[in-house]
C-alpha cells in the first residue's frame, strides 16, 4: 500500500471512528466500522487483509479523546453527518411509521396468525418483531392465534405451536393471550348459522370444475337461491359429516359479476376427511376457510389493525363482505411487500426445510445451514438483534431485501464489548520457536477491558499459525500477546523488539495457538464445519458462552465432548 492511499485509509477509518463513537457516546470499535468504512471505499477492498491493522490503530487514538474532543473533530471533518446524528437525537426515532388512525381507538389491538407446521424460519419474524414494537410503542394488545384449520394441505405439526411460542420469546415478545382457531369451530358454526338466516350464505354441490365456470361467466350457481331452511338444513349435515370431501361446500354470496372473479361467491366452509392432529379437533370434518375464520376472529378478538403481506388484498375484500352483512366495522389494514433474505442456499420455506431434514440433509431445524430462528438461536444471535434489523425494513408495499449482514451488525453491536477473546486456528503449521521467547503469552481477554484480566497461555517449543499468516524467509511477525518473531531457517526466532514495530506499519500481527498445548475444536458453519485447535482455556468454556475467535468471528460454546469442544460459528 502506497502512501498516498494509506493517509486515505486513515482518513477515513478517523470519520467512521468518530461518527461511530459520538453516536452511541462510547468507545468506537473496529468490528463496528468496518462495513461502513469499506462500503463508502470500494477500493479499500483489495487491501481488507491491511485495513484492519491501520484502522485498529487509528481508531486508539481516537478512543483516547473526551467525548467533547471527538464531537469537535468530527464537526471538522463531517459536519453533515454530524448534523444527521444530532437531527435523529433530537426526538424519537421510530423506522416504523404511525399505525394509520390509531388516535381513533381506545386500545390498539393486534394479532399474529401463524400455521404451526413448523418452526418458524427467518423470514417469519418480521410479523411478530413489527407486532410487538407497535404493541409497545402504543401500549397495546397482541396476540397469538394458531389459525389451524387446514388439517390437509397445511397440516399442523403438533410440536410446532409450543415451537413457535418459543421463537416468539427468543425474539423478546409475549402475547397477551393464545388462541387455537380448531378450538372455536363452534364458534365458526354459529356465525355460519346467522349468515345463513340473514341470506348470506348458500350451500353448493357443484364440482370446482362447474362453478370456476359459471363464476368466470358471471352466472349464478343453480343453488344459490336456495330457501334458508334449506340451506340450514344441509350445513347442520355438513357439519354432522353427512358428506364426503368436495361434494358440498358452504359459499357467502358476494356479486356473481363482481370484476375481480375471484371475489364472487367464495367458499366459507368446505368437508375434509382427514383428521386434525390434535385430538380435540379430530372429530370435526366441516372446516372454515381461512378467510372466514381469520375475519370472525379478528372481530370477536377486537383486531384494530391488520399487518398482511400485499398478495393478500383480496382476503381484506372477501372478509367485508361478511363484515357488511353482519354490520361490523372491518380493522385497519397495513399491506406489505414481501422480505427477500440472502445469505442461505437453503429456500425460506417451511415445507422444504422439513423435507430436507426428513432426507437427513439437515440435522434439524437448529442446523446452521437452515434458515430459521432456531439456527440463529444456537449459533448465539440475540434475537433483539434480529428485531431490529426486521424493524428497519419498515412496512413498505414494495418487497425488501433484508441483508444477514444487517442482523450481524445489529448482534455485533449488542455483544461485542461483553465477549471475551480467544484464538483459534484453522488447518494450522506448525513452526518451531527459537531466541527464547516468554514461556506464556498473556494476551488480555478484551482488548477495551484491562479489568477482565489475561488469558494465560503456556508458549512451549512450536505454534501452529494459519496457512495464509505463514512468513516468507527473513520476515518478521507479531504473535498476537506475545512478541516479535522473525523467520529464519524454518524456525520462528524471537527477536524482542517492542510493539513499535508494529505501530510503524511493518510487522504484521497475527493469532496463533500453542501446539502441544490447543485444544481440537470443532465450528459448525452454515458452509459446513471447521476443524481447528484453540488456545486451551477454551476447553474450560461453558455451554452457551459466547466468545471471539480473534480474526474470525463470534462463535457460541456449544458443548465440551471428550475430545473436543464443539461450537457454533456466529458471524463475523
Amino acid at each position: 500500500m502506497n502512501d498516498e492511499l494509506r493517509e486515505r485509509v486513515e482518513r477515513e477509518a478517523e470519520k467512521h471512528a468518530l461518527l461511530n463513537a459520538v453516536k452511541h457516546e462510547n468507545d468506537a470499535d473496529v468490528g463496528a466500522i468496518m462495513g461502513p468504512l469499506m462500503g463508502d471505499n470500494p477500493d479499500f477492498r483489495e487491501h481488507g487483509d491491511e485495513i484492519p491493522g491501520i484502522a485498529g490503530g487509528v481508531i486508539g487514538r481516537v478512543n483516547d479523546l473526551s467525548y467533547a474532543e471527538k464531537r469537535n473533530r468530527l464537526e471538522e471533518l463531517a459536519p453533515e453527518e454530524l448534523a444527521e446524528i444530532e437531527a435523529e437525537d433530537e426526538g424519537e426515532d421510530h423506522p416504523l411509521p404511525d399505525l394509520p388512525a390509531a388516535e381513533a381507538y381506545d386500545e390498539v389491538r393486534m394479532r399474529c396468525a401463524p400455521n404451526p407446521n413448523g418452526p418458524w424460519h427467518v423470514g417469519h419474524a418480521r410479523m411478530p418483531a413489527v407486532i410487538g414494537t407497535y404493541r409497545d410503542r402504543y401500549d397495546g394488545w397482541f396476540c397469538v392465534r394458531f389459525d389451524d384449520t387446514d388439517p390437509e394441505t397445511k397440516r399442523p405439526d403438533l410440536e410446532a405451536y409450543d415451537a413457535i411460542l418459543e421463537d416468539l420469546d427468543y425474539l423478546g415478545f409475549e402475547p397477551d393471550e393464545t388462541y387455537k382457531a380448531s378450538d372455536r369451530l363452534e364458534t365458526y358454526y354459529e356465525h355460519a348459522r346467522e349468515l345463513i338466516e340473514l341470506g348470506g350464505a348458500y350451500t353448493c354441490s357443484c364440482s370446482g370444475e362447474e362453478f370456476s365456470e359459471l363464476k368466470n361467466n358471471g352466472e349464478p350457481c343453480p343453488h344459490r337461491d336456495k330457501d334458508v331452511e334449506t340451506v340450514l338444513a344441509e350445513f347442520e349435515d355438513m357439519i354432522d359429516g353427512e358428506y364426503d370431501s368436495g361434494e358440498m361446500v358452504l359459499r357467502v354470496k358476494t356479486d356473481i359479476e363482481h370484476k375481480n372473479p375471484a371475489l364472487r361467491d367464495w367458499v366459507a366452509f368446505r368437508m375434509i376427511d382427514t383428521p386434525h392432529p390434535r385430538g380435540e379437533a379430530s372429530e370435526y370434518r366441516c372446516w372454515p376457510m381461512l378467510d372466514f375464520q381469520s375475519g370472525v376472529d379478528d372481530h370477536l378478538l377486537g383486531i384494530t389493525h391488520i399487518i398482511r403481506g400485499i398478495d393478500l388484498q383480496d382476503s381484506a375484500k372477501r372478509q367485508r363482505f361478511v363484515y357488511d352483512y353482519f354490520d361490523w366495522e372491518y380493522p385497519e389494514v397495513v399491506h406489505w411487500g414481501h422480505v427477500q433474505i440472502d445469505a442461505y442456499d437453503v429456500k425460506m420455506s417451511t415445507s422444504t426445510i422439513s423435507e430436507l431434514i426428513e432426507q437427513d440433509e439437515l440435522d434439524g431445524w437448529d442446523d446452521p445451514r437452515a434458515p430459521t430462528l432456531k439456527s440463529l438461536r444456537r449459533r448465539g444471535i440475540r434475537g433483539e438483534a434480529i428485531v431490529d434489523a426486521m424493524v428497519e425494513l419498515g412496512t413498505s408495499t414494495s418487497d425488501v431485501d433484508l441483508a444477514m449482514s444487517s442482523v450481524y451488525a445489529a448482534n455485533r453491536d449488542l455483544v461485542d464489548e461483553e465477549t471475551d477473546r480467544r484464538f483459534l486456528v484453522r488447518e494450522g503449521n506448525q513452526l518451531p520457536l527459537g531466541g527464547s521467547p516468554p514461556e506464556e503469552a498473556n494476551p488480555p481477554l478484551h482488548p477495551n477491558h484491562e479489568d477482565r484480566g489475561v488469558r494465560e497461555i503456556p508458549v512451549g517449543d512450536s505454534v501452529l499459525v494459519e496457512p495464509d499468516d505463514l512468513p516468507g524467509r527473513e520476515d518478521r511477525i507479531w504473535l498476537k500477546g506475545l512478541g516479535c518473531f522473525q523467520y529464519t531457517r524454518d524456525v520462528l526466532q524471537y527477536t524482542g523488539e517492542d510493539i513499535d514495530v508494529v505501530r510503524e506499519g511493518d510487522v504484521d500481527v497475527i493469532h496463533w495457538v500453542p501446539a502441544s498445548e490447543s485444544v481440537p475444536v470443532c465450528m459448525r458453519t452454515p458452509d459446513g464445519d471447521v476443524s481447528g485447535r484453540a488456545e486451551p482455556g477454551v476447553a474450560a468454556l461453558e455451554a452457551d458462552e459466547l466468545v471471539q475467535f480473534e480474526r474470525i468471528g463470534f462463535a457460541r460454546i456449544d458443548r465440551q465432548e471428550d475430545d473436543e469442544t464443539v461450537t457454533y460459528y456466529t458471524h463475523p
